[in-house]
């Protein structure tokens, strides 16, 4: 299925189930082809929305690129729902969905799994890094794009040797200057860090984090649930930064349903 984002931009999106409507939001580089299997599990209890953000699978990329553009499409989404729903975002993804929430769009409860921000990367060496993804978009080294990206965020290297060439991860090269670097600076936020912008959200929020993941990612999904006005802190045992999908829907629904 598809609908319309403000500036005319095409969203496609998959919709299964019954019940109150969710909203999926990917996290870097994964089309909603990498979370059917969530939504599959969820559409048991709500209606799922899982769609393509902007640049990726069936969705279009309307130039230039900006936050402001991404939250109309999730609004697009959102309104497609019948105009209120809740919204899960994963990794980056979660950081679009805080963006969304602080400015008001029409979300019941949010879910945020693992925004990946570390307090000690430096601003300098982000925009450095965001220059070597450019070079190689540019040199049209889609797969070296990927496997700069998979590597630096720690996945084994046999792993990210079969991933750079997928085609669908291939395809969505070019939006990796959109989540880090776009959806994840400190510009997007105001010269806020997210615990600072959590403060303005006050959805009902639950914040996901593993105890396998990195510390300083379950010490930001704890200084964000602390922030948040209506937050709520969930730390998954032996979980990392991806969870199986029979392992998060039953917290996700606990949540949701209620």
């Amino acid at each position: 299925m598809k609908t319309s984002s403000g500036d005319g931009t095409t969203i496609g999106y998959d919709l299964l189930g019954s019940g109150r409507p969710v909203v999926i939001v990917g996290g870097a580089l994964q089309g909603r082809a990498s979370y059917r299997p969530l939504a599959e599990v969820l559409a048991a209890r709500f209606t799922v929305f899982n769609y393509d953000r902007r640049g990726r699978g069936d969705s279009g990329d309307t130039a230039p690129y900006s936050v402001e553009r991404e939250v109309e499409d999730l609004a697009a989404v959102i309104a497609a729902a019948g105009g209120f729903a809740s919204v899960y975002g994963h990794s980056s993804g979660a950081g679009l969905v805080l963006h969304a929430a602080e400015r008001g769009l029409p979300i019941d409860k949010i879910v945020l799994h693992e925004l990946p921000f570390d307090p000690d990367e430096d601003d300098r060496a982000t925009r450095e890094e965001a220059e070597k993804y450019r070079l190689l978009l540019d040199e049209g080294r889609r797969g070296d794009a990927v496997e700069l990206f998979l590597a630096s965020a720690g996945m084994p290297p046999e792993i990210v040797a079969h991933v750079r060439n997928d085609p669908a991860m291939v395809a969505n090269a070019p939006t990796l200057l959109y989540d880090p670097f776009e959806v994840m600076s400190t510009e997007s936020r105001g010269c806020r860090t997210p615990v600072e912008q959590a403060d303005a959200v006050t959805n009902p929020a639950l914040v996901l984090a593993g105890t396998e993941s990195p510390p300083w990612m379950v010490n930001t999904a704890r200084e964000l649930a602390n922030a948040l006005t209506q937050g709520k802190l969930h730390v998954m045992e032996g979980q990392g930064h991806v969870v199986p999908p029979e392992l998060l829907s039953p917290v996700l629904t606990e949540f949701l349903a209620t």
